[in-house]
């Protein structure tokens, strides 16, 4: 996977985290980037009822980034092995599997005219 993934699949990434830990029950984390303290690539920060995770795209490979937001919903949620282990797995196999997703089929055009 390409370094520099764009916001949108930051945001998409968020979302789709954010869904399965609520389905799991557990505090799903905000995101946001870039982390506001200079230099570091993720941040935690714990707010009332839940935490912020800020992460760095520029310049980072994606899977690296995926990482971060991974730990940081193990971190939100204080969990320790063997769950935490359990749930970092089953994480990075939901996320495997967005990531690995075909794209959508180009949508058909109006045939094009012979131009002589």
């Amino acid at each position: 996977m390409a370094a520099n993934q764009s916001p949108l699949d930051f945001a998409y990434a968020a979302r789709t985290l954010g869904r399965e830990a609520r389905r799991r029950g557990l505090v799903a984390p905000g995101y946001r980037c870039p982390p506001r303290i200079v230099g570091v690539d993720r941040s935690l920060r714990r707010v009332k009822g839940g935490a912020v995770v800020a992460v760095q795209l520029k310049g980072r490979p994606w899977l690296a980034v995926l990482g971060d937001m991974i730990e940081g919903v193990v971190v939100a949620n204080q969990l320790r092995p063997p769950q935490a282990d359990r749930l970092r797995t089953e994480l990075w196999q939901l996320m495997s599997g967005e990531v690995a997703r075909p794209a959508p089929p180009p949508t058909q055009s109006a045939p094009m005219k012979k131009v002589a």
